[in-house]
């Protein structure tokens, strides 16, 4: 078998991954619309009800979709399980920014949200969506983890220490809507809705080391940096990234429990 075959049987169609960055530019074109209504709207930064959550997440999955768009392609698995992998993950990443924006645009929260029974659908919606990324994402971390990477070491290595911060950063989501939900049910709707987003820094810091570090990897593979000292950068930027992320859970659990 020649390696272009290797490939047509390993690559997802070339229309699913233009579809997967085509709707990463448009979460990504919503979150910055909505960051300039936020900055001109009188509305508070923070709370539930801020216009920063539909930028927010319009930015951040917008770029998490073209992060795992890309990095998939490393990933040895057969081109069928990576396009239901993708497609599964693009259409939940749509149903989770337009959940939120929907909300932000109707004056309500979004998560924990239960007052009628369309916030309750919304929220459970959400809620069986971030369900849906700890899987698609868990799969893609459990194929690195098992060696079935298609790349130079520093690369495999900045993969999967993406990838383990990013499930770190899926870990932290859940304890906050866990938590959020526990006082929900306490009766206390303001206080929940305060400590829903108490890992709300150390989440949005390692949900996005699978892209800083594999794009360190691939950059300084097209500067023709020989591969020990691009090795001994990639374990430096890992080691750094990892301070940087404990450093922020320990400000965290310091100030805010």
């Amino acid at each position: 078998m020649t390696n272009q075959q290797r490939e047509s049987e390993t690559a997802p169609p070339e229309r699913l991954v233009r579809a997967c960055l085509a709707v990463s530019a448009i979460l990504m074109l919503s979150g910055v619309i909505h960051l300039a209504i936020a900055l001109g709207d009188d509305r508070p930064w923070s709370g539930p009800l801020s216009w920063r959550k539909p930028a927010t997440f319009g930015l951040s999955f917008g770029l998490t979709l073209a992060t795992i768009t890309w990095v998939s392609s490393y990933l040895v698995m057969s081109a069928r399980t990576r396009a239901a992998l993708l497609a599964v993950f693009a259409g939940d990443c749509i149903v989770e920014v337009a959940g939120i924006t929907v909300q932000a645009w109707r004056h309500v929260p979004s998560h924990l949200n239960t007052s009628t029974p369309v916030n309750a659908a919304i929220a459970y919606t959400l809620a069986a969506g971030g369900g849906v990324l700890v899987v698609v994402l868990s799969t893609l971390a459990v194929i690195a983890f098992r060696g079935r990477v298609n790349a130079a070491p520093d690369m495999r290595l900045a993969l999967r220490a993406g990838f383990v911060l990013l499930l770190c950063g899926l870990a932290s989501g859940v304890a906050m809507i866990a938590r959020g939900t526990v006082v929900m049910r306490s009766g206390d709707t303001a206080r929940a809705y305060d400590v829903a987003g108490f890992l709300k820094d150390f989440h949005g810091v390692t949900l996005h080391g699978i892209l800083v570090l594999p794009a360190l990897a691939w950059w300084l593979a097209r500067r023709d940096v020989p591969p020990r000292p691009r090795r001994l950068a990639v374990v430096a930027a890992v080691a750094g990234y990892a301070v940087a992320a404990g450093a922020v859970l320990a400000w965290t659990l310091v100030t805010r429990l």
